[in-house]
């Protein structure tokens, strides 16, 4: 960009000519910067029902948002697969 379009008052885009998605990613991530898939995978053994929820967000493909995100949801998914298969063979052996 020259300095004439600057002094007409456009704004000039902040990349890196060689890899324009450097900044993309700039941003934090929520939930106290570890994302929502992680947030969800510690909270989760307080509250089981957090891994079906980032479960859904895993397989709604939240992770296109954020492709940072798809570790931790697929970490939940799985949590929430070992704990439903637990729950399962605990009731089996409870009932039967």
């Amino acid at each position: 960009m020259d300095t004439s379009e600057q002094e007409k008052g456009e704004y000039a885009l902040i990349r890196d000519s060689e890899d324009p998605q450097l900044g993309k990613f700039d941003k934090p991530l929520p939930c106290f910067g570890c994302g929502i898939g992680w947030f969800s995978l510690l909270l989760g053994f307080a509250c089981p029902l957090l891994w079906y929820y980032a479960t859904i967000l895993y397989f709604g493909n939240y992770y296109h948002k954020d492709p940072r995100e798809r570790a931790g949801l697929a970490a939940s998914a799985i949590a929430a697969l070992v704990f439903t298969i637990a729950v399962l063979i605990a009731v089996l052996v409870i009932f039967l």
